[in-house]
């Protein structure tokens, strides 16, 4: 039986596995180190070298980006279908980020002093879509349309192509219907390097989002403080709190949907208080793994991090995952709406058996780009916020200031940074000087 029910156990190995997933890239951190270096000290040779070694054998810088018409002809080859569904998931995605923009303020705190906060858009965000073991278009969608809402006025796509040089026309496809027109041929640690650092034609951005694999990770991790990056993504996760009365081919299908992407360190966890639930999705598990197209995948993750636990009921296991902090976290309970105020940890919650994690991936228009490895403890999906930055103003009166201003020396004074007691004293006429002019 695969995965077999086991008694959860906060010390059980498998379940300290899946919580200690954020590792998983520790050991390649040198080698993305080096790529980087080999980018942001060569320039555009060590790009175009390094996407002849590990993307596709180029022939010139000018090969490095597509095309207006690859991209047009893309469009035309996915067809109507494809892309009018495209077109309804963006609209749901802008539907529901739309509420998000930020517009700042303006507070008048008497005495005609004025505090603000500014919101502006990032002038500049790099996008970097997977196409390893699947063309990710989804993503496309995910990463662009909170920063179009957010005002970002360039957008710069990097999607690895295949060995000969293409790239997935379903991705181009996407690209093309949302307006984006600068897109590279460049995956990996190198991609994010050109993106932070900048490469010749490939111009530095302010921001790097988007998924990857552990070696994009990494790669983010590294060039943060040279530019701003979202949550590291790591490998995809799912959390199935599922009661007597769930259906356990929805559990078995649900729990699969996440093992197939590939890394082999996918985690998809079950948490039931009934026993014969746990049995019944196990088997429905082996049952379906063997008709899935990517079951090699599946059964990999799922060996590694797959795992159904038997709890005492159903608040422990809230509890469990709370401590999971999964990804995504599905509520298949008679009453889920009533479990949900418990949820404290998670990247996405999807409650009752009507809402499977891939609705969330496609269609209605929640972002899936979720944090991951227990980050929902701190972090959250990905949203027109992550595009905005805003910058405090403060205009102060010389009323204000001599009415504030011995408190404020004192503070700076108290911590020793006698400067800034005098920055404010020489307004105050204590600087001999000062006070002769005034």
């Amino acid at each position: 039986m695969f995965p077999e029910p086991r008694i959860f156990s906060p010390d059980d190995p498998v379940f300290l596995a899946i919580l200690g997933r954020a590792d998983i890239d520790a050991d390649i951190g040198p080698q993305v180190a080096g790529i980087i270096r080999e980018v942001r000290t060569g320039g555009v040779a060590g790009l175009l070298a390094c996407v002849r070694r590990f993307d596709a054998p180029l022939p010139d810088l000018d090969a490095l980006k597509v095309g207006a018409g690859e991209i047009a002809a893309a469009r035309r080859q996915t067809g109507d279908d494809f892309l009018s569904w495209v077109k309804a998931a963006a609209e749901n995605v802008e539907r529901f980020h739309r509420p998000q923009v930020r517009r700042g303020y303006v507070l008048d705190d008497g005495d005609g002093v004025r505090l603000a906060k500014r919101v502006l858009p990032l002038a500049r965000v790099g996008v970097y879509c997977p196409a390893g073991s699947a063309p990710l278009f989804s993503s496309i969608i995910m990463n662009v349309v909170p920063a179009k809402l957010a005002g970002v006025r360039e957008i710069a796509l990097a999607i690895p192509p295949e060995r000969n040089g293409s790239v997935s026309p379903k991705m181009l496809a996407v690209a093309g219907l949302l307006g984006i027109e600068e897109i590279w041929r460049m995956g990996g640690a190198h991609a994010v390097a050109a993106l932070a650092y900048g490469a010749g034609p490939v111009r530095r951005v302010d921001k790097i989002v988007g998924p990857g694999n552990a070696y994009v990770v990494a790669a983010k991790r590294q060039v943060f403080g040279a530019v701003g990056i979202d949550t590291p993504a790591g490998p995809s996760e799912i959390a199935i709190i599922a009661d007597s009365g769930a259906d356990p081919g929805f559990v078995a299908a649900d729990l699969l949907s996440q093992a197939e992407h590939g890394s082999g360190h996918e985690a998809g966890v079950v948490l039931t208080d009934s026993a014969e639930l746990a049995q019944a999705v196990a088997e429905e598990t082996q049952r379906r793994l063997s008709g899935l197209s990517r079951s090699a995948a599946a059964r990999l993750a799922l060996s590694r991090h797959g795992a159904i636990f038997i709890v005492n009921d159903i608040e422990q296991a809230l509890d469990v995952a709370n401590v999971l902090a999964p990804e995504h976290l599905e509520l298949m309970t008679r009453e889920p709406a009533r479990l949900l105020p418990r949820v404290v940890n998670a990247g996405a919650v999807f409650l009752g058996p009507w809402s499977p994690e891939p609705v969330g991936d496609y269609f209605a228009g929640t972002n899936h780009v979720l944090p991951t490895a227990g980050a929902a403890r701190f972090a959250s999906s990905l949203g027109v916020a992550d595009f905005q930055k805003d910058m405090s103003i403060l205009e102060y009166t010389r009323e204000r200031l001599r009415r504030t201003g011995p408190g404020i020396a004192l503070l700076a004074r108290a911590e020793g940074l006698s400067a800034h007691a005098e920055a404010v004293q020489a307004r105050l006429g204590e600087d001999p000087e000062i006070r002769d002019r005034q």
